[in-house]
């Protein structure tokens, strides 16, 4: 049912003009796509709105807009050379390649699903039925509630670790087959690297020409920091806000424009005080998830936290919408810490401070 809604909304948007596969004549380009006379509308008018909200609303957020390309050192300094890869597996029989994490979490959505669909059947049966107390005491829900755990926690662990054979073994140990064909004969797990390179001759203190094409937004702001601050003579706390293409070498791209391998980002960094982090991060969460309530229905949208953080960040969440797919990530809200200043003023040698007086 999902999936024929799914099919009949990409219909939709191609013949009334608001996207187009890309390259289309010359039989299309994977997870690539180009945004008709409607969609590019729809798509200004939602990026005015955020700018307005997050920016002109705001009398300590500026914007900026930022190089793609940017020197290759930079990437070093984030963490993207090293770390920033998905790991990949492939079925030796359909072909077909899958990122290692997704289809272990396709396992947890399954049990959690079960678990609402067991929810459901008890609340029509009983009156004033009480969801926590069934939750915490229905032994088939308590176990598929203790095996999802299970998972997720050998999934972070394995994460958090690098460990290739881990999630092969859990991959195995869960008898996942591929969503397509059914096998199940995987090859090993092993890490791909997301960032699309390419070459520039001449570029000062750089090994070799290789540049990238960024991955994310977020850098062009850090890199500026000691900048914007100067010019526009904000004090802590301020933010920096852009928008702008990004590009992601996807394993897998899928599920029409939600995973792309070049995209749009709408992004805003915040400077505060050491020790303030937590803080201010309740206090973004609860700001992000009032915008997306204006625009979507609030049954749609809900909060996940991650097990298993990002290198830079001591906590994360994402605002969630629920697609015909299931449940996927909206926005990310992360707590960065000074990873991404200290490790550019480390790298550089410049110093991306400044003296503030109460």
């Amino acid at each position: 049912m999902q999936e024929d809604l799914f099919k009949r909304l990409v219909s939709h948007c191609k013949e009334y003009g608001f996207i187009y596969p890309s390259s289309e004549v010359y039989d299309g380009l994977g997870g690539v796509y180009d945004y008709g006379p409607m969609g590019i509308e729809l798509k200004n008018n939602i990026k005015a709105y955020w700018w307005k909200a997050m920016v002109q609303m705001h009398e300590n957020i500026v914007g900026i807009d930022s190089a793609i390309f940017m020197h290759p050192k930079i990437w070093k300094a984030s963490g993207h050379v090293d770390a920033f890869n998905d790991p990949m597996v492939d079925n030796k029989d359909s072909k077909k390649r899958y990122r290692a994490d997704v289809l272990i979490e396709g396992e947890i959505d399954k049990l959690e699903a079960k678990i609402d669909k067991e929810v459901e059947k008890a609340r029509k049966r009983f009156d004033n039925f009480d969801e926590a107390m069934f939750r915490s005491t229905n032994a088939r829900v308590l176990e598929w509630a203790q095996r999802a755990e299970a998972i997720a926690d050998k999934l972070a662990s394995a994460m958090k670790a690098n460990d290739m054979v881990a999630l092969k073994a859990l991959i195995d140990e869960l008898e996942i087959a591929d969503p397509e064909s059914g096998s199940r004969n995987w090859t090993e797990a092993r890490q791909f690297n997301l960032m699309f390179s390419t070459q520039m001759s001449n570029i000062a203190g750089a090994e070799g020409d290789k540049l990238y094409l960024r991955p994310e937004t977020a850098q062009g702001i850090f890199v500026n920091f000691l900048n914007v601050q100067k010019t526009t003579r904000q004090k802590i706390p301020f933010g920096i806000a852009q928008i702008g293409k990004a590009f992601r070498n996807e394993i897998v791209a899928r599920q029409f424009i939600f995973r792309m391998r070049e995209f749009e980002q709408m992004e805003m960094q915040y400077f505060i005080r050491p020790g303030t982090e937590m803080e201010w991060y309740a206090i973004w969460k609860e700001r992000r998830m009032a915008w997306h309530k204006a625009v979507s229905p609030a049954a749609k949208l809900r909060f996940k936290d991650h097990d298993n953080l990002a290198h830079y960040a001591n906590a994360a969440v994402d605002i969630q919408y629920e697609f015909p797919f299931g449940f996927k990530e909206l926005e990310g809200i992360h707590s960065r810490t000074d990873f991404d200043l200290g490790n550019h003023q480390g790298l550089s040698g410049r110093k991306l401070q400044f003296l503030t007086l109460n």
